[in-house]
């Protein structure tokens, strides 16, 4: 999977990559043996890496498994800013398919993380981008119940080909397709059973850039 979300506390950051390794280890109490292990490596690898400094950096598969698994930034062991995975918080607001969800303000409740490759090919940058989950049926079939989204919260400009935004319409939270039509915002539901959208001021949270879905 290309996001991973850790709901666990903010993590501050450390200077060596074996001290952030043995401290990220701790918290999650898993040894370096087990850690070597999930990474299907000599059960004394990460051992010998953070004691006799061998290997001198680890390999960027391991570290961006690691990473992954561990909830840390890929430069935390080592990796550069672009090998690093973007971190998105995840807010605990839904956007409504269907009626709308209402919220008064959108929370982190964890952070997740995305591929840096992945990221840089979706125009992600940081503080960018977050992750929310969706209600109801109206973008159905394209987005459906359940899936979370990554949003962009740097393209709130639809043109006139249009896209799938988050939106804001009278304080109530919604996921439309969204275009730009002669200097007014026009949104629609893809499902034609849905209700229409109020004809009210849009306020555009963001674009919609990659989508998460349990297999059905």
């Amino acid at each position: 999977m290309p996001i991973h979300i850790d709901r666990s506390a903010t993590r501050g950051t450390v200077a060596d990559p074996r001290d952030a390794l043995v401290a990220a280890a701790t918290r999650r109490g898993e040894s370096l043996t087990a850690l070597s292990t999930m990474l299907g490596r000599n059960a004394a690898y990460l051992q010998q890496y953070v004691r006799r400094g061998t290997p001198r950096v680890l390999d960027a598969r391991d570290r961006r498994l690691l990473a992954q698994h561990l909830g840390l930034d890929e430069v935390a062991l080592g990796g550069t800013v672009r090998d690093a995975a973007l971190r998105l918080p995840v807010l605990d607001i839904a956007a409504s398919a269907g009626p709308g969800s209402l919220v008064d303000e959108e929370v982190a409740v964890g952070a997740g993380t995305l591929d840096a490759a992945l990221a840089r090919s979706l125009g992600l940058r940081p503080g960018q981008g977050s992750v929310i989950g969706v209600r109801g049926d109206s973008m159905e079939p394209g987005i459906m119940a359940g899936d979370q989204l990554v949003v962009n919260a740097g393209d709130r400009r639809p043109d006139a080909a249009g896209g799938v935004y988050i939106i804001r319409v009278d304080g109530v939270v919604m996921v439309k397709r969204v275009s730009g039509r002669g200097g007014a915002l026009v949104a629609v539901s893809d499902n034609p059973a849905a209700d229409p959208v109020p004809d009210l001021p849009i306020e555009v949270i963001g674009r919609v850039v990659w989508q998460m879905r349990r297999p059905r």
